[in-house]
């Protein structure tokens, strides 16, 4: 795309996939009591304290937000949390990344989870590039995309929410 930056999502829709996968993720697990949303740092983080933040007000159960920080350039996983893990036994994980690419993050980011007996995990994404190089998919994602493999996706989420934006660079 030679230095182009495309336009994929603007702030309001943004937004709105982020309410529509919070409305999805009550719907999935509306009979439980707690869940645990893991953020992997930084743009995953920023995407589950927001889907965190709209849980609180409408689903009747509790939501106990996770970081995640993960050395993805390691070839073994190399994790820390602000969470011990053991306390999320038979508990619902939703774990929580911006862009689902090759898979590895996610597959890492499971695996901070992997000696935990869970009652499930399910995963989300901003944006599904399709492009994955491990077996890993996503249970809700707010876009899926055909790119080539040169393309970047570019996620910017800010504070305000005012200049978030999904761009193809």
């Amino acid at each position: 795309m030679s230095g182009k930056k495309l336009l994929i999502l603007n702030s309001q829709q943004i937004q709105q996939k982020i309410d529509r996968i919070a409305y999805q993720i009550l719907e999935d697990n509306f009979e439980e009591q707690e869940i645990m949303i893991a953020g992997i740092l930084p743009r995953g983080n920023t995407l589950a304290q927001r889907l965190k933040d709209i849980l609180d007000n409408i689903a009747p159960f509790k939501s106990t937000l996770i970081t995640i920080e993960l050395e993805k350039q390691s070839s073994t996983l190399k994790a820390n949390t602000n969470f011990n893990v053991a306390d999320c036994t038979d508990k619902v994980v939703i774990l929580v990344d911006d862009v689902l690419n090759s898979g590895k993050t996610l597959a890492y980011g499971l695996g901070v989870f992997l000696n935990v007996p869970l009652k499930k995990v399910r995963s989300v994404v901003l944006v599904d590039r399709n492009h994955k190089s491990f077996p890993v998919t996503t249970d809700y994602s707010g876009i899926a995309l055909s790119t080539v493999i040169k393309d970047h996706v570019d996620v910017v989420l800010d504070k305000t929410n005012e200049e978030d934006a999904v761009y193809l660079v």
